[in-house]
């Protein structure tokens, strides 16, 4: 089993990884690490994983590092596996994974998978794989604007803090958005999930699951400093998507067009606008509890 994790995480990330290597060991798992040194690290190791015939491989870290091994495994037949050490770790919520790290390493001990359906970006700036969401406007602007540091010391509240900041400081400019080759609307925020949750456990996309192709849309159609208040007050009383002017559509191909509205896939900053997500070519055998 290899486990690819940041060395640069937190103390209490730390903590959690040394946890849950004990539970693997006292199991008699033979274990390889690699530690990542930068962006698209994970990728790498994962990717030269499979070229040498390993059959699973472990993403330590939050949403953003399991992308990355994922991209790595993508269109092999590696099964993938997570220990949850991020901030919100939404995708190991949407599968109901456990956080403590003891209950995690207890999932991988146990090796059931069922194929998972991660979607793809393709952006000026690349094609990027994404295993819960990406995000166009004003929670992307959050994203770029998060420092780094402030994330890994205060964790979510860093997140509150910068979308404060950023209310009166972003323009929330209109852009076009297309689902299946359909009629371009309009939005001024959009939220492109595989799955329910958004932000950690809250409920923001009824009916969603990357147990199944294709995605849930949730379009905004208002923006400003009200509208992003309102969404605040929302989110925590799973009510996101009955927001005036939100509009939840279900599409296997979704365009997003305009130039230089930021972007943020599994709450990294991904580039900016324009877009087009569709499904992976192939499901990623994931490890369910």
């Amino acid at each position: 089993m290899l486990i690819i994790y940041n060395p640069m995480a937190g103390r209490r990330r730390r903590r959690h990884l040394a946890a849950a290597l004990r539970a693997l060991r006292a199991a008699g798992i033979a274990l390889e690490l690699a530690e990542t040194t930068g962006p698209g690290d994970a990728t790498l190791i994962a990717r030269a994983a499979v070229a040498r015939g390993l059959r699973l491989v472990v993403a330590a870290g939050g949403d953003g590092t399991l992308a990355e091994v994922a991209a790595g495994l993508n269109g092999s037949d590696a099964a993938l596996g997570l220990l949850p050490l991020g901030t919100a770790n939404v995708f190991a919520h949407e599968l109901g994974l456990p956080i403590a790290p003891e209950g995690a390493a207890g999932v991988l001990l146990q090796g059931r998978t069922a194929p998972v359906f991660p979607g793809m970006a393709e952006a000026a700036q690349g094609t990027r794989l994404f295993m819960q969401m990406v995000g166009a406007g004003f929670d992307a602007a959050v994203v770029h604007g998060l420092d780094a540091g402030w994330k890994r010391r205060f964790g979510k509240l860093a997140y509150v803090a910068e979308s404060a900041r950023r209310m009166t400081r972003y323009g929330f400019a209109p852009f076009e958005i297309t689902l299946d080759g359909g009629a371009p609307m309009t939005a001024r925020s959009v939220i492109i999930s595989k799955g329910r949750f958004y932000a950690g456990r809250f409920r923001a996309l009824p009916g969603a699951s990357p147990l199944a192709p294709g995605f849930s849309v949730l379009s905004f159609r208002h923006g400003g400093v009200l509208t992003a208040m309102a969404a605040g007050a929302a989110l925590p009383l799973h009510q996101l998507h009955r927001l005036p002017g939100a509009t939840l559509y279900r599409a296997a191909e979704v365009a997003l067009r305009a130039t230089g509205v930021p972007l943020q896939a599994d709450g990294d900053a991904a580039g900016s606008l324009p877009i087009r997500v569709t499904d992976a070519r192939h499901p990623i055998r994931f490890i369910l509890p």
